[in-house]
């Protein structure tokens, strides 16, 4: 007799999203993210900041721990252009990890290699973990908003 069990894989740590595109001078020339971890996912990462003061060297530290799994994901972020992959920078702008009540966050600029002209352009971005280990989500549809200049165009 011979049994065949499907492996399904679901999530064990939930995200949830927040993203603006950043356009200057009609450019784009990146993302402003911020995550927000699920209390469980948050846990480890609170306890080791213990009481530390935010911006204290114990968050910078933990953020750039945190950073360092993101940049060798490829921010779990992808960027299309006509057809065409757009490349991310392999450093952001600026990063930083804060606690807000039990929930840990995330915030960083993910920055284009090259900036893109958004006239007249359309753009597909997407935020997501391959292994479908991690959920990561928009939990409402003003979670990813346009900045005035966009918002102007459309």
């Amino acid at each position: 007799m011979v049994l065949s069990f499907s492996a399904a894989a679901h999530p064990h740590s939930f995200i949830s999203l927040q993203s603006e595109p950043v356009v200057k001078d009609g450019l784009l020339s990146g993302f402003k993210m911020r995550w927000t971890m699920d209390e469980i996912t948050s846990s480890d990462l609170l306890y080791d900041a213990g009481n530390a003061k935010p911006g204290s060297e114990v968050w910078k530290k933990l953020a750039a721990e945190v950073m360092a799994n993101v940049l060798g994901q490829h921010y779990f972020s992808e960027l299309w252009h006509n057809g065409q992959r757009v490349k991310f920078e392999n450093r952001p702008d600026g990063y930083g990890l804060e606690r807000d009540g039990l929930q840990a966050v995330l915030t960083f600029t993910l920055p284009l290699a090259t900036p893109q002209p958004v006239a007249g352009q359309t753009f597909t971005f997407s935020t997501f973990d391959p292994t479908y280990y991690v959920d990561m989500f928009y939990d409402k549809d003003s979670d990813f908003s346009l900045p005035a200049a966009l918002r102007a165009a459309l």
